[in-house]
């Protein structure tokens, strides 16, 4: 596998930038997507996973949950993001400075991202990092399969489901 480079990857389409008009959107067919992950193999599977079946017009990496919360409120790097909360995000819980756990919380808690729906996608499998993801309102928790194949298929039924069946929460861009 090829190495990615550091720092967010963004697959960007046009929409209003943070500082824009509420309510202005762009018109698309999926829901952009953000990952939070720092594995860059796990990234490169997602992301080849969602390309091969096209199950997202735009895709966000962040790398740890510092960089996730800063693209959430439009800071830093992402002052001119699209203003639009993204339709899933998909969250590992095991990140360099701010964790997991710790990102769900303050996204659930805020009344501007609470409604992303967040899909926990993680290699814990620990019955007390589950219990917690739900009592703070994940609304899946993923254990990462750790065959490739299975991995793979995986992601591309999150991506189906989360960015092409269901409807995203008002505020979230949907192409």
């Amino acid at each position: 596998m090829t190495a990615l480079a550091e720092g967010p990857i963004l697959f960007t389409s046009e929409g209003t930038i943070c500082g824009g008009k509420d309510g202005e959107r762009s018109m698309t067919t999926l829901g952009r997507i953000l990952i939070v992950e720092d594995d860059p193999n796990d990234v490169e599977l997602t992301l080849m996973a969602l390309a091969d079946h096209n199950l997202a017009n735009e895709v966000v990496v962040t790398r740890d949950g510092q960089q996730a919360l800063d693209y959430l409120y439009c800071r830093g790097e992402f002052h001119t993001r699209p203003a639009d909360n993204p339709a899933v995000l998909l969250l590992d819980l095991k990140l360099p400075k701010v964790g997991g756990l710790e990102l769900l919380q303050q996204v659930k808690s805020d009344e501007r991202l609470k409604t992303i729906p967040v899909v926990v996608l993680t290699s814990s499998n620990q019955e007390k990092d589950m219990m917690r993801s739900y009592r703070l309102g994940v609304n899946a928790y993923v254990v990462k399969p750790v065959d490739f194949h299975e991995f793979v298929n995986a992601v591309r039924e999150l991506g189906v489901f989360w960015a092409v069946i269901n409807a995203p929460p008002p505020g979230s861009l949907k192409k």
